[in-house]
């Protein structure tokens, strides 16, 4: 049950309200005097206190002041016998939460402690439900690359304007994430946060999902509903695949973006709606035009805060980041103690390409906690998981030197860093780490000799004297 503290200059005001309250179930203590309710709210964390204002030595108003500072969360009750206005709007902008007039009644002092119980729990309960979305939010947003950086920025500057929100991106990159994100950072945050994926509503039901529909304006419509629009009023409606949305869905989509108002289907009454629209597609819109299957006018609608994401493979510096995030979750809805990982091992992750994204990672680094026999993840458990991705026990021949072995394997990392960047010389010396001049030395000594691309050069030049091998095909 809860616990009080009352405090009060008065001994059978303290003896009264004890016996009352105590009657109810509650644990209650007294102070006689608002230093001793100090001390006893330092040493112990009460649900709550009732204080009288009118105290010797320190009175009511000074001892709230110092309750509220030691917990700022604590629910005050005020109780005084010539109370004044002045003195109610004082303890108000302190931090009370009621305020009582002597002679007190049972039945009054119930009622205020029994409220401000309930509201300070319920403000508690709103609170964790806030800081873990935050939470989970920021914690799922991983990465420290510089594309990712710019992300985070973009969603710091996007998340507290109005402007509408475009997300662009491969499937599994996080698009979802990222418009959770942004509306957790949102003056809406504490409206509610409605998705709907067009991809997965048939054509001929998108518009009763988004704008609701009336009872009897269809074949199966038995009763009325509120569509997507109508439930995320103050908040935020997430548009997943919204290039898979059906042309003429768009156009009312477009009406609702211009007058912020819907009409149910079968309906003939007008309903504003106060919505911040954030969509999402794996879809090249502007091609989408160019074919007459998405309309230009709602692009230009919703391409106000435009947000690419980038590809997993792309950024795959942000791999181990991820790895000890999934690490952590899949061992604990596992019940298993987290997980170590072995540099050759993550080195594994790291050569994949992931055409399925952040998400793809995220299935693999499950069913290699789940498989796990050991305390620490090997290259044996991710070629186990990644069967396509060569260990350095694989490449090993027997009666192949080491310097050939290290030479072949220094072979298959140039030549992937050159495909990753469509063969260009300057962007995959700086993914390596290397001079230009370094990179085409390297290429020379491993019997690379294929053209590639170059634009940020030296003139032709590898920088001492030679001039740039040609590189055309391997």
């Amino acid at each position: 049950m809860a616990s009080l503290l009352i405090v009060d200059d008065e001994p059978n005001i303290l003896t009264t309200l004890r016996r009352a309250l105590e009657l109810e179930g509650y644990v209650v203590e007294v102070a006689g005097s608002g230093r001793i309710a100090l001390e006893k709210a330092r040493a112990k964390a009460f649900d709550g206190v009732l204080l009288d204002v009118a105290m010797p030595e320190m009175d009511g108003l000074a001892t709230l002041k110092a309750l509220r500072e030691l917990n700022g969360e604590l629910p005050v009750m005020m109780m005084s016998g010539n109370a004044t206005l002045a003195t109610a709007v004082e303890a108000t902008k302190l931090g009370a939460c009621d305020f009582m007039e002597k002679p007190l009644t049972t039945d009054k002092v119930l009622i205020t402690v029994q409220n401000a119980l309930k509201l300070a729990r319920l403000e508690r309960e709103a609170e964790v439900e806030r800081a873990e979305r935050r939470r989970t939010f920021a914690h799922y947003l991983v990465g420290s690359s510089p594309r990712m950086k710019r992300i985070f920025d973009t969603i710091a500057k996007a998340a507290p304007s109005t402007g509408r929100v475009l997300i662009t991106g491969e499937r599994g990159t996080g698009k979802e994430l990222i418009a959770r994100a942004i509306h957790e950072h949102s003056k809406r945050k504490d409206g509610p946060f409605v998705k709907l994926n067009c991809a997965a509503i048939p054509g001929e039901l998108i518009e009763s999902e988004l704008f609701g529909h009336e009872k009897g304006s269809f074949t199966g419509a038995t009763q009325q509903r509120r569509g997507k629009f109508e439930q995320a009023h103050g908040g935020t409606l997430f548009l997943d695949e919204i290039g898979d949305m059906d042309v003429g869905a768009q156009a009312k989509v477009l009406r609702v973006l211009q007058e912020n108002e819907i009409e149910r289907v079968g309906g003939a009454d007008t309903i504003r709606v106060d919505v911040r629209v954030i969509a999402a597609t794996n879809k090249d819109l502007k091609t989408e035009i160019q074919k007459g299957r998405f309309r230009a006018d709602l692009y230009d609608r919703l391409n106000v805060v435009p947000i690419e994401v980038p590809p997993l493979r792309d950024h795959k510096e942000d791999v181990p980041s991820l790895v000890d995030h999934f690490l952590e979750q899949a061992c604990a809805a596992n019940g298993k103690r987290k997980l170590g990982v072995t540099a050759p091992a993550m080195s594994l992750l790291m050569q994949h390409d992931w055409p399925g994204n952040v998400r793809e990672l995220r299935n693999h680094v499950e069913r290699i906690v789940i498989f796990a026999e050991t305390t620490t993840i090997g290259e044996e458990d991710v070629q186990a998981a990644l069967p396509g991705v060569k260990t350095v026990r694989a490449r090993y021949q027997r009666g192949t030197a080491l310097k050939d072995l290290v030479a072949s394997a220094e072979r298959e990392i140039v030549l992937a860093a050159l495909e990753a960047n469509a063969h260009h010389i300057a962007n995959s010396a700086r993914e390596l780490g290397l001079e230009r001049s370094h990179l085409y030395k390297k290429m020379r000594a491993l019997g690379i000799n294929h053209r590639a691309t170059d634009d940020g050069g030296d003139g032709g030049s590898d920088g001492d004297g030679d001039a740039d091998p040609e590189i055309a095909g391997r």
